[in-house]
């Protein structure tokens, strides 16, 4: 397959251009487009054969569902058989934005859409070309990240196109994205709502909507048994090639303890990444070292984490170590998918 490759402005895309898309995605194509958490590969989220193209495309397990993107709010009814006022409250706060809701599914959406499960994963991103290009393709797009299972998501037209080119219909280069991590996702099919994966809007920032609100156990401990209810809770997500490893304590110690790994991984001739920040990437002596960013600015952290992780992988690199970021605001989403990435590989010093 040929793959069309096309760039757009990010605030006002060509009109022609999206269009196309549209009529793409009604056909049952598919194409990756960005939104404002990562790139998303879109197809028509109520065509079965669709959604089997979006697995295949990116060698996704079948039980592993599937966002459904819109936007516009008088769409959501037709997906979900119940919307909880909470999650009313939720949508007026959040939506559009890096939001996903569970909500009991319709008899519309197929199960190939939410993975064989009863409910289905809701979002309406804060991105213009997301949204011109849900309208253009009928109000209904599913479109889990734009990457090959389990690689690091992409931020970019270019990761998208080093996944993806050769499989998919299109691909709308809209630039760099502006968050970098997917979406907070919280269920509502439970009796206290739930958060399946933390994300931009974080557990403190929905306790003020919500006053309730837990995290779910998944989210602590892996459990290879449950049948995941949101993308990312069951396999391993987010990983560079490389054996990635977590070390967490006082900084003088990690610092110390990191450089003593990957020298001992030098010295067998193994090539080694190291992640730092822009406060510590000056106290490691060798190794490939990259700063993902400066500590009190968090936001850059989460943008920058995934296009250091594919970095890594262009480099070969065999072994990574990678220092803690537990910040104020995105901590718990930038761990989340830092030990996703790390198959929970964390030594602390």
């Amino acid at each position: 397959m040929e793959t069309k490759i096309v760039k757009v402005d990010r605030k006002h895309p060509q009109a022609d251009i999206m269009r196309e898309a549209g009529r793409i995605l009604k056909d049952g194509g598919l194409v990756a487009f960005p939104t404002e958490t990562v790139y998303g590969l879109g197809g028509n989220a109520l065509d079965v054969n669709a959604s089997h193209k979006i697995y295949a495309a990116k060698g996704r397990p079948s039980d592993n569902p599937l966002i459904i993107h819109i936007a516009d709010m008088e769409d959501l009814p037709v997906l979900v058989t119940e919307i909880p006022p909470e999650a009313k409250r939720l949508a007026d706060a959040y939506w559009p934005g890096p939001l996903t809701m569970i909500f009991p599914k319709s008899e519309c959406v197929p199960y190939e859409t939410t993975g064989g499960l009863d409910s289905v994963a809701v979002r309406m991103p804060n991105h213009s070309v997301a949204q011109i290009l849900i309208r253009e393709a009928g109000g209904y797009v599913a479109a889990p990240s734009a990457n090959t299972s389990g690689r690091p998501s992409p931020t970019l037209a270019e990761h998208v196109i080093e996944d993806l080119n050769g499989k998919i219909d299109m691909i709308i280069d809209g630039g760099s994205v502006g968050i970098g991590l997917e979406s907070t996702i919280v269920d509502f099919t439970e009796e206290i709502p739930t958060i399946l994966r933390p994300g931009y809007i974080n557990e403190e920032m929905l306790r003020g909507i919500l006053g309730e609100v837990r995290m779910d156990q998944g989210l602590i401990a892996e459990d290879m048994d449950i049948r995941p209810k949101a993308p990312g809770m069951k396999y391993r997500h987010y990983a560079p090639r490389g054996s990635l490893v977590i070390v967490e304590g006082r900084q003088e110690d990690v610092t110390a303890a990191i450089q003593k790994m990957a020298d001992e991984k030098i010295s067998q001739g193994y090539a080694v990444g190291i992640i730092g920040t822009d406060e510590t990437a000056g106290a490691y002596r060798s190794g490939l070292i990259k700063s993902i960013g400066a500590r009190e600015d968090e936001a850059g952290i989460a943008r920058h984490l995934y296009r250091v992780l594919r970095e890594f992988d262009d480099s070969d690199v065999a072994y990574i170590y990678s220092e803690s970021f537990r910040t104020p605001q995105m901590g718990q989403a930038i761990m989340n998918r830092l030990l996703k990435a790390a198959g929970h590989q964390m030594i602390e010093v």
